[in-house]
C-alpha cells in the first residue's frame, strides 16, 4: 500500500506554506461532474445522429464521453483504494 495514500495535502507541493489548512482532493464532485458529462455527451452524439448532423460533430462528441468514461474509471481506482474525497 502507498504510504500516501489517504493522507490530506500528499497531492499539494505547497502544503503547510504560510499556515494554509491541507488541500482536500474533491474526488466526489469530479466523480458526479464525469458521470454527468458521459451521459449527456453520449445522448447528445446519438441524438444529432439520428438527426444527420455532421459526422465530426458525433465524432467529437463521442470522444468527449470516452474521456469523461476513463475519468469515471480513475476516480473510482481513486476512492476504492481509500483516497479522501
Amino acid at each position: 500500500m502507498d504510504e500516501h495514500n489517504g493522507r490530506d495535502d500528499y497531492h499539494d507541493p505547497t502544503a503547510g506554506i504560510g499556515g494554509a489548512p491541507p488541500a482536500r482532493s474533491a474526488l466526489t464532485l469530479r466523480l458526479w461532474l464525469a458521470g454527468f458529462g458521459m451521459v449527456v455527451c453520449v445522448t447528445a452524439a446519438l441524438v444529432l445522429g439520428a438527426m444527420g448532423a455532421p459526422p465530426l460533430a458525433v465524432a467529437l462528441l463521442g470522444l468527449l464521453a470516452v474521456v469523461a468514461a476513463v475519468d469515471l474509471v480513475i476516480v473510482v481506482r481513486r476512492k476504492a483504494s481509500g483516497e479522501p474525497g
